[in-house]
């Protein structure tokens, strides 16, 4: 039986993430020829009926002190809702903590392994406790997870005491490589041998190769039941963690040839004065991969990311503030829309879209994450942000931090958190603070022999 809360949801969960994204990019070719005032009115946005809220962004700290109240919060989640024994991590929780349910999810769990090496450097936990579940969990992972998974490759959600696959989920490509992006950031991180051995145990396991299933881009995944998915990672997205990581593997024989970095496409987007290589994707496209590779002052022969990042941040912020006569929360306070919850359930929404209008069905709702993994890419207006939610939005701040989403308008709240959003929220902040995971992550040689591979230089 489905755990209550995500009963609602079950749809949603047996189907992987880009598959689920590029359904709602479609919708949102669609939405973009229609009328966003008719948009506004079928999603109950509208103007705002409650008192405009007091002058400043209501938040008395200094920003380093907001960006360690969601770290440390941040860490609590991933601590309290990871197995002790497993170290897997819930892919969701309520957000006032106690929760019951017991479906992880590789992604959330990768992430949970990078804070462990940020909480451990904070000192949020004693060192041998940390030390004690980071070896639990690559111990699993190594010897439960994989061998239950598929050439090296893990089922995106499992029981999290277990390691049983959950639903009809598969084997994910990209959640492997979230998970794999954790596991090599302990490995550099910790000076213990345990750690350091079961890490590279589960990277030299994985066989990239085997999901190319005879193309040149990446397969999104396999089930048993129906063989490779037919989705497949070929254009520009979060997959960069995936390619460089599949062409810098360090056994040979399992890695993908460094041509299939120029096998993906990059489309163009134009968005009022902005052009940036981005798909009809939500904005965490944009952020996951700089989670941990470090793409600052380096540009491969088509771009550089980092930069591309950064317009395509400032991108969505104009698209939200444009919205504003629809939605009246939305303006340079109130910012920020990627793939969240909502009132009506899981929805891949933002914008703009390829075609400049919104992707899902936007209604007014805030989603902190989004802002809070833009950190690096543009702190000042991301900040002011959640220094703004933080002051003004009493019920969207619980035991662990942001709520997922929240809507000003129509006062909805939601009651849980996901591993994945806190995870991004939590890296991008210890980034943009002391660019901590980048330079732990990128001590890795296979990461510097891939990107070395692609033709990354300085630039």
């Amino acid at each position: 039986m489905l755990p209550e809360k995500i009963k609602g949801n079950a749809a949603r969960w047996r189907i992987p993430r880009r598959e689920f994204l590029e359904d709602a990019g479609k919708a949102a070719g669609l939405a973009a020829m229609g009328n966003i005032a008719m948009l506004a009115a079928g999603c109950g946005g509208g103007i705002s009926t409650t008192p405009s809220p007091p002058a400043g962004d209501g938040y008395a700290g200094t920003d380093d002190q907001l960006l360690e109240e969601i770290e440390k919060s941040g860490f609590l989640f991933f601590w309290e809702q990871g197995d002790p024994a497993t170290g897997q991590v819930k892919d969701r929780a309520l957000a006032a903590g106690n929760d019951t349910r017991t479906v992880s999810s590789i992604a959330a769990t990768g992430f949970g392994l990078t804070a462990l090496c940020i909480g451990d450097q904070r000192g949020y936990q004693p060192h041998a406790a940390i030390v004690t579940r980071v070896q639990a969990t690559l111990n699993f992972i190594a010897n439960m997870l994989q061998p239950m998974g598929q050439n090296g490759f893990c089922y995106h959600f499992v029981d999290m005491s277990t390691g049983a696959r959950a639903f009809t989920s598969e084997v994910s490509s990209i959640d492997t490589a979230i998970l794999l992006c954790g596991a090599l950031t302990c490995r550099a991180y910790f000076a213990d041998a345990t750690i350091q051995n079961l890490a590279t145990q589960i990277y030299s396991g994985v066989n990239f190769n085997w999901m190319l299933n005879g193309g040149q881009t990446l397969s999104m995944g396999w089930t048993p039941e129906n063989g490779f998915l037919t989705g497949r990672w070929d254009h520009y997205s979060e997959l960069m963690m995936l390619y460089l990581l599949a062409i810098g593997a360090p056994n040979a024989s399992f890695a993908i040839p460094a041509s299939s970095w120029s096998a993906w496409t990059r489309p163009v987007i134009q968005y009022q004065a902005l052009s940036y290589v981005s798909g009809s994707d939500p904005l965490f496209v944009h952020q996951y991969s700089h989670a941990w590779f470090d793409f600052r002052n380096k540009k491969d022969s088509f771009t550089n990311y980092f930069q591309n990042s950064i317009t395509a941040t400032q991108a969505h912020r104009s698209f939200c503030i444009s919205l504003a006569n629809q939605f009246s929360d939305y303006s340079a306070d109130t910012w920020g829309i990627t793939s969240s919850d909502s009132k009506n359930g899981y929805v891949a929404w933002g914008g703009p879209s390829s075609q400049g209008g919104p992707i899902g069905p936007v209604d007014g709702s805030v989603v902190p994450c989004a802002t809070a993994g833009a950190l690096p890419f543009d702190f000042p207006d991301a900040v002011h942000v959640l220094r703004w939610i933080r002051g003004h939005y009493a019920a969207a701040w619980q035991r662990y931090g942001f709520v997922d989403a929240f809507n000003p308008l129509t006062n909805w709240y939601d009651t849980d958190v996901i591993g994945i959003d806190v995870g991004i929220s939590m890296l991008m902040a210890e980034n943009e603070r002391t660019q901590f995971v980048w330079n732990m992550f990128m001590k890795n040689a296979e990461v510097r022999a891939a990107m070395q591979l692609v033709g990354f230089q300085p630039g």
